[in-house]
């Protein structure tokens, strides 16, 4: 149960490796105009709020799964002793620990004409080891997000919407933390905004607040 309102975060990303077109002409489609909702569903009648969207007019390679990944390697995070256990800069990792995944995949409804749709892809924080610090972080916790995408016949804006979360220990069952929604946002854009750069990837990104889009509490 959400127990604060939920401000969604567009963020507009400039990926710079080559010269490309961008043949989209919107930021995203409201999926409450489509059908859809600004919640994913978790299973159990439970869903978790889409906060953070990348917007459609971002650079066209950013919008790709492997342009998404890359732009989460390119953000390195500090996660606060207090949250995480760990004093340590940390960046996002594209797999999960071993390449295992527990639990059945979330969906959500973008109100594209697509209905629900299984989550494109899940990322954990990898604690700066891409090979085994998502193991770590299904031990002590910290930020992930998932991703799904707008893209179906009757609202095909690329956007990414993202559900970011910033969860408990494996002692705690990975619940979230308290506040963890805005937590896991608010973090992932502070460090996200600015010049940020991966794998010969340079990428300049802005955010805009987004208010009113899921009311506070359990009624959201």
């Amino acid at each position: 149960m959400l127990t604060a309102s939920i401000t969604s975060i567009i963020l507009f990303l400039q990926g710079i490796t080559c010269l490309t077109f961008q043949t989209r002409s919107v930021d995203f489609f409201d999926p409450l105009a489509g059908g859809g909702s600004f919640l994913d569903n978790a299973g159990n009648g439970l869903g978790e709020p889409l906060n953070i969207i990348i917007s459609g007019l971002s650079s066209p390679n950013v919008l790709t799964d492997d342009g998404i990944v890359n732009f989460a390697r390119a953000i390195g995070l500090y996660v606060p002793q207090e949250m995480s256990g760990m004093d340590t800069a940390m960046t996002f990792s594209s797999t999960e620990c071993l390449g295992i995944h527990l639990g059945a995949p979330q969906s959500a409804n973008l109100g594209d004409g697509n209905g629900f749709v299984n989550q494109t892809i899940e990322l954990r924080q990898d604690y700066g080891d891409p090979e085994a610090g998502t193991c770590l972080e299904s031990l002590v916790g910290g930020n992930h997000f998932r991703v799904f995408r707008q893209n179906g016949p009757t609202a095909n804006s690329g956007a990414l919407f993202l559900a970011v979360s910033q969860e408990e220990d494996l002692a705690e069952s990975h619940t979230i933390v308290p506040n963890g929604y805005n937590v896991g946002r608010d973090l992932l854009v502070s460090n996200a905004v600015g010049t940020k750069s991966f794998n010969g990837v340079i990428y300049t990104t802005t955010a805009q607040n987004l208010t009113g889009l899921l009311a506070a509490g359990s009624a959201g």
